[in-house]
């Protein structure tokens, strides 16, 4: 298909090989529980896709971005789920890199090592229920000497099994004792930090989204990042860059495995013309309003708007690439069902974008609010 083929061109530019490696593993055990494909992805280089440029990353714009992740999706739907909570936590910290001050020396070393060693991020914000605020804190933090004793769980947490670094939303006392937002880096082999089996279903497995739990977790005072009175607005600003990348990254994937099948169907030329363009136009329409948002945040497009913008192209998308993939596992048939699971899987996998938060139904008022002339509370 001519825009997945496009998409796949700039894959192979940012990661040279990494597709076919991907698709020499057989779909079955590239999605599977324990796959390699993970592996896979850090081998090829693929931590490095946001990093800016000076960090020794490949400093991608908003819309190649999301073309990556769709032709990471059309192969490993699973990969495509599982990096973006890298992508988009790498997409938090270094647009604090970008302004002196904002993050601590050693802080800053360790964004200068992402790219050499190869540093995967998991994301340890409270991801995992749909109606919740991504950035609402899921770990407990107790000011001790000289840092913070974390204790909570993130259930599921993509990566949970090849991440080098847990990124936690944690509370922590502010000024006048109340809770405030922070964000703590915490090493994958810290003491008291494990992983255990949560992931229950076929569908993504190889994401690794497990339960990673924190029980007395040192973290020193230099790797946790909050406001301080001379900037104040540090975490409102990692917040509104963090929703803004996560939902086009997360939605770009999902419209990958849409548009694999649809490749597919065209491919086979299965049903009449007019079924297989309904396929398509599904599949294209989707990714359209993805791209389009992302290029307007690409051009300059920031705050209040762009998250409103990215949440409008995500919430048509999803509907979208649904009835696509649906319509695609109909034309494929009977008889393709019965000789492989795969195509089913694919199709299954793209329902899960409606899992992510903010789920439609909490983000309804505050966007019909935003469009009527208020501000946009997502909280």
């Amino acid at each position: 298909m001519r825009s997945l083929d496009s998409a796949r061109a700039v894959c192979d530019r940012y990661h040279p090989g990494l597709l076919k490696a991907l698709e020499a593993i057989p779909f079955a055990e590239r999605e599977a529980l324990g796959s390699p494909a993970v592996d896979v992805f850090r081998d090829r280089g693929g931590v490095g896709l946001l990093v800016p440029a000076e960090f020794g990353g490949h400093g991608a714009d908003p819309v190649d971005a999301v073309r990556v992740q769709r032709a990471l999706g059309a192969a490993s739907p699973s990969v495509a789920a599982g990096v973006t909570m890298h992508h988009f936590t790498v997409s938090m910290l270094y647009a604090l890199a970008e302004e002196t001050g904002r993050l601590e020396p050693g802080q800053l070393d360790l964004l200068h090592r992402v790219v050499p060693d190869q540093i995967l991020m998991a994301s340890g914000w409270a991801e995992g229920k749909t109606q919740q605020n991504i950035f609402t804190p899921s770990v407990v933090a107790e000011p001790v000497e000289g840092g913070y004793r974390l204790n909570g769980a993130k259930k599921p947490c993509s990566l949970a099994r090849s991440m080098e670094l847990l990124t936690a939303s944690i509370a922590v006392p502010g000024p006048d004792g109340s809770p405030e937002l922070a964000l703590a880096l915490v090493p994958a082999d810290a003491p008291g930090l494990t992983v255990h089996p949560f992931w229950g279903n076929d569908v993504l497995a190889a994401s690794q989204s497990e339960e990673v739990r924190l029980t007395d977790v040192f973290v020193p005072r230099s790797m946790v990042v909050g406001t301080t009175a001379e900037d104040p607005h540090r975490l409102d600003d990692l917040q509104t860059a963090g929703v803004i990348w996560f939902e086009m990254l997360i939605s770009a994937g999902y419209a990958g495995a849409a548009a694999a099948l649809a490749e597919l169907v065209l491919q086979r030329g299965r049903g009449s013309a007019g079924e297989r363009a309904d396929v398509v136009i599904g599949a294209e329409s989707a990714f359209a309003l993805l791209e389009g948002a992302a290029r307007a945040v690409r051009d300059g497009l920031s705050g209040e708007e762009a998250v409103a913008q990215v949440l409008v192209a995500r919430y048509a998308a999803q509907d979208a690439l649904t009835r696509s993939a649906q319509l695609s596992l109909d034309l494929l048939g009977g008889v393709d069902f019965i000789r492989s699971s795969d195509h089913a899987r694919l199709a299954a996998s793209v329902r899960p974008l409606i899992f992510h938060p903010p789920g439609r139904s909490a983000a309804s008022g505050p966007l019909a609010d935003y469009f009527n002339g208020a501000s946009l509370d997502l909280s």
